[in-house]
């Protein structure tokens, strides 16, 4: 087109839309192979480190030995799962769940049965402990 003496040239912008896809598809090609790369690494290292680690016990850890030959409140406590300045109430509802799950006509033993309430006797102080019944 001319305007006067000035020349104005149209030119369409060529379509860059197929020269991008071509430039951007190695760049995601590497971007997602880097990002595997590091993936893994981390992976390998936290498998590392988890197999390092010291094993844990998956089941608690059962009190060791027998019974003494007087009870002390230490003991009962063990025997009942409570502390040793738990409350009274405490103490009786801890009796009934250790006495409902080793009850003599339940199949538990009459001498765990005896030392169960033993325990209960000196953590609510109706007794200093004595010695087996048996």
């Amino acid at each position: 087109m001319k305007f006067g003496s000035l020349l104005i040239i149209e030119v369409e912008p060529r379509s860059h839309k197929r020269n991008d896809v071509h430039q951007a598809t190695p760049f995601l090609a590497g971007f997602a192979v880097a990002t595997a790369a590091l993936a893994g690494r981390y992976g390998i290292l936290a498998w590392q480190a988890f197999k390092t680690r010291p094993p844990k016990p998956r089941v608690r850890k059962f009190y060791d030995g027998g019974f003494q030959p007087t009870m002390t409140r230490r003991e009962a406590a063990l025997i009942l799962g409570v502390r040793e300045n738990a409350t009274p109430d405490k103490v009786k509802e801890a009796h009934r769940k250790v006495m409902v799950a080793n009850h003599p006509d339940a199949g538990g033993s009459h001498y765990l049965a005896s030392k169960i309430n033993e325990a209960k006797d000196v953590m609510l102080g109706k007794t200093k402990g004595s010695g087996s019944a048996f």
